[in-house]
């Protein structure tokens, strides 16, 4: 699933970065298999003439920005490490899904992967990798696991429901119920995801099927056996964006969206899912449906191998085109601040307009005693120290006299101050020595 081509260093992997994303997520835009492919040769060809140009040398830089230098016994490109590994185990089949790290993968790369898994054994190993193995390789694993439950749904179904005594109910994962008192946010309720709910037939049930398995791959936290948590880490980045300051806060609020825009897709690619296992059952042609049959229902219970996706997921998402225009006008439907309550805000517009400075006391302690409140959801800790003092920084802001206003702002706008509460103040309450 990365982006960035690869090579092997003495069976070392090395990566080619942006020398100003060094240890850092490099978003590379829109990379194609075929470019990604071009991308490993070419870089193959610089190492080999760089290590030739230093003496059987190469230098590298690792996470931590620390120069390193090989001496290269072995050079090897991805692909040709993969071909290796293809002489061990020959059923071993490689295919390159390069995908964003936030954003969600192109709907033309949820066809990849399923045209990949197609024809395979419902017990076939999937193995998916990315640069670190966070979120890219997370995302690769849920499309995995939801190509797997139309195998199960479609294979299964009929079989399973021929045994006694069995509870379809706890087989089944649109019935996955998330523990209610977490918030909205950690429970993936977006405004765009629940206008998606109620736009895609069976879009509740699609989403119970994706937060199952969102969970399933996250922390151990929410039952997991991985590293990252798809849908709970947007909330989490939302958390941490009241804290952030404004230039932190632009790249977050992307990255949020990004997130939302993924997890809209992997619910969207889970309605997909859903009808086309519903399609595979009744897909068997006749003189087929014998064979897969069961005597006791006539229900089919057909082959994994045997399944087939009757049209593409870019062609599900052409009929329903709106779930386009609906995910990149709401991605960022998201209340960014928390809003001051109307009768604080207007106690202390009062205070300010009657006497600031000689109110300035009760000024600050009400504005600390509105974000006592506004924040008393947050744990104790540094984190809502920082959220309250920003607070309190753009409210004072917004409360100055017009006058002491204009000149705070036109400071801020030459960079020759900065929006801190204790900068305001100290400017808003200097008395020139005489």
């Amino acid at each position: 699933l990365r982006q960035e081509p690869t090579v092997y260093v003495n069976g070392v992997p090395i990566c080619a970065r942006p020398a100003n994303k060094i240890g850092e997520y490099a978003e590379l835009g829109a990379i194609t298999r075929d470019i990604a492919k071009a991308n490993e040769v070419e870089f193959l060809n610089v190492c080999e003439t760089r290590a030739k140009e230093n003496g059987g040398k190469l230098k590298a830089v690792d996470i931590n920005k620390t120069a390193l230098e090989f001496e290269v016994k072995e050079l090897k490109s991805l692909s040709q490490v993969i071909e290796g590994l293809k002489e061990k185990f020959p059923g071993l089949v490689h295919w390159r899904v390069p995908v964003c790290n936030s954003a969600a993968p192109l709907e033309s790369d949820f066809d990849i992967i399923c045209k990949t898994l197609v024809g395979t054994a419902i017990n076939t190993p999937v193995i998916v990798n990315d640069q670190v193995g966070l979120s890219r390789a997370t995302t690769g694993c849920v499309a995995a696991c939801l190509f797997k439950e139309f195998q199960i749904s479609a294979s299964f179904e009929g079989l399973i429901e021929t045994v006694p005594g069995v509870n379809l109910s706890l087989l089944k994962t649109d019935k996955y119920v998330m523990d209610p008192t977490k918030d909205t946010l950690f429970r993936g309720e977006f405004e765009v995801v629940k206008e998606l709910i109620a736009t895609m037939k069976d879009g509740a049930a699609a989403k119970n099927n994706v937060d199952k398995i969102i969970d399933l791959n996250g922390t151990p936290k929410t039952g997991g056996t991985g590293i990252k948590q798809l849908r709970e880490n947007i909330a989490e980045s939302k958390l941490s964006y009241e804290i952030m300051d404004d230039a932190a806060q632009a790249f977050l609020k992307t990255k949020i969206m990004d997130n939302i825009q993924k997890y809209f897709y992997l619910i969207a690619f889970g309605g997909y899912i859903r009808e086309a296992a519903a399609a595979a059952r009744d897909a068997i042609e006749t003189d087929k449906k014998a064979s897969v049959a069961l005597p006791a229902s006539g229900k089919c219970a057909i082959p994994a191998t045997q399944l087939v996706l009757g049209k593409t997921f870019v062609a599900f998402m052409e009929e329903n085109a709106g779930l386009r225009a609906l995910i990149d006008t709401g991605k960022g439907n998201l209340q960014w601040e928390r809003d001051i309550p109307a009768a604080s805000l207007a106690n202390l517009e009062s205070l300010a307009a009657k006497d600031f400075q000689g109110n300035l006391g009760k000024i600050i302690h009400d504005i600390y005693q509105t974000a006592h409140v506004m924040f008393g959801d947050m744990p104790q800790g540094d984190h809502k120290k920082r959220a309250k003092y920003r607070f309190a920084s753009k409210t004072i802001m917004r409360i100055l006299p017009a006058a002491q206003k204009g000149e705070v702002e036109k400071l801020i706008e030459g960079k020759k101050m900065t929006m801190d509460l204790y900068e305001i103040l100290g400017k808003c309450t200097w008395v020139q020595p005489k």
